[in-house]
């Protein structure tokens, strides 16, 4: 039959290796999709550079916009990153109706509504499953297997350099900034790591794994986010000592009442009976909780080259298969429109570690005022320190703002040395 036409924009880690597979499954990729997939040309931003892809240099091209608006090219894998050009060009090729395959979590998460109306506009396809979790098949399940179902929740480790980093803290005794260090001498970690490290990347994905969960457009302003710069080798020794770990979470969960969802990221302590506490290193996993089918686990490599490459090239295949059919995927479903409500409103527990004046009654004041922001105690430790001591609480179940009330009062008594921590905790069933 006759080939249909790739452009790919971006030939970096994940395009060149996008380019290797095309070339080395081209007889499998034919057989799978009914028609051959044939590179049309592949924008970069420089023509000179030395690049991994072993490819024919009169592919290479610097203006983009034409090859993604080409009367020849069939579908354009976008794998560039950012917001512009790479807006401008998906929004160009798909109002000339072609397809399009994207791994850019950051667009998708600031502006998916102009995205996912070109697609519609132009009659196009819109594939993005390399966008969250690289190798992983999470995002199709959500928006097709599970698009007969409700989903109550999504709970995961969707960045694998912060994972690392967690795991090498915990594993080691190691401090951030080694682990840190040592992330980035493996290539975990770019020189600069703000995106990961703060929580960006992760709330950019939370995003979207809550748009198609939850059939609402949530945005990445919408995600309360807060990164692990701040986690310390005395946080995780802690969090040891009672049989917990720190990971960085992507929660998304609709309110008890399920007029609302909340989408947030940010370090938590799980049990180590977990299954999430025992993903290691720069491997990925989440939860999906539905209420017909349950808890579900999908687990695997969330970045790198080849991973993503996969998700793209699987995506490939769906849209190009859609091509020849005449058909097209399914479109963004917002139909919900459930409110994002804010992080106050939120349900948690919180883990509290105080150093306080070591005299009687200093339990009973703090207890105080926990009962006065209407939040209970769980459990309680206490260790003398000479004329301190160290108490560790952690709360049942209350909202985020009465928490957070609770730890601005403590800060101000005369009682309280210092609060030395507060973490978040995630996992278990306590009410």
């Amino acid at each position: 039959m006759k080939p249909l036409k790739v452009a790919l924009l971006g030939c970096g880690v994940v395009g060149s290796q996008v380019v290797r597979l095309l070339q080395e499954q081209a007889d499998d990729l034919a057989a799978r999709v009914g028609a051959p997939l044939e590179l049309a040309g592949i924008a970069v931003r420089r023509l000179g550079r030395k690049r991994d892809a072993d490819v024919d240099p009169a592919l290479f091209t610097t203006d983009a916009e034409s090859l993604v608006t080409r009367d020849d090219v069939d579908i354009v894998v976008e794998v560039i990153g950012g917001i512009e050009p790479a807006r401008s060009l998906i929004v160009a090729a798909m109002a000339k109706g072609k397809s399009v395959v994207s791994a850019n979590k950051a667009l998708l998460a600031e502006d998916g509504a102009t995205i996912h109306a070109a697609a519609k506009s132009g009659g196009a396809d819109l594939y993005f499953e390399a966008s969250v979790a690289g190798a992983i098949p999470l995002l199709r399940p959500l928006r097709e297997s599970l698009a007969g179902d409700h989903v109550q929740r999504v709970l995961g480790i969707v960045n694998g350099t912060t994972n690392y980093i967690l795991d090498k803290m915990d594993s080691t005794g190691a401090s951030f900034s080694d682990a840190l260090e040592e992330a980035q001498a493996l290539g975990y970690a770019e020189a600069d790591p703000t995106a990961d490290v703060e929580g960006f990347d992760a709330a950019a994905k939370a995003a979207i794994l809550a748009g198609l969960a939850f059939h609402t457009r949530v945005t990445a302003a919408d995600v309360h986010r807060e990164g692990i710069t701040e986690i310390t080798a005395a946080d995780v020794a802690s969090a040891k000592a009672m049989g917990y770990v720190i990971k960085l979470l992507a929660i998304c969960a609709r309110s008890d009442d399920g007029r609302s969802v909340g989408v947030r990221v940010h370090p938590a302590m799980i049990p180590r009976t977990h299954p999430l506490a025992g993903v290691r290193e720069a491997y990925n996993a989440v939860f999906v909780e539905a209420e017909s089918a349950g808890q579900l686990m999908f687990y695997g490599k969330g970045a790198g080259g080849a991973p993503t490459a996969s998700a793209v090239l699987g995506d490939l295949v769906a849209v190009a298969r859609n091509r020849l059919a005449g058909t097209r995927g399914p479109d963004e479903s917002t139909y919900a429109e459930l409110a994002v409500h804010p992080m106050g409103d939120t349900v948690t527990r919180y883990h509290v570690s105080l150093d306080v004046a070591d005299k009687p009654g200093v339990l009973a004041r703090v207890a105080e005022i926990f009962a006065n922001h209407d939040v209970s105690i769980q459990t309680v430790r206490q260790e003398g320190r000479g004329d301190d001591a160290q108490l560790v609480l952690v709360s049942h179940r209350a909202s985020d703002a009465a928490l957070s009330a609770t730890i601005d009062t403590l800060r101000g008594m005369d009682i309280v040395r210092a609060v030395v921590g507060v973490m978040r905790v995630e996992g278990d069933d306590t009410p």
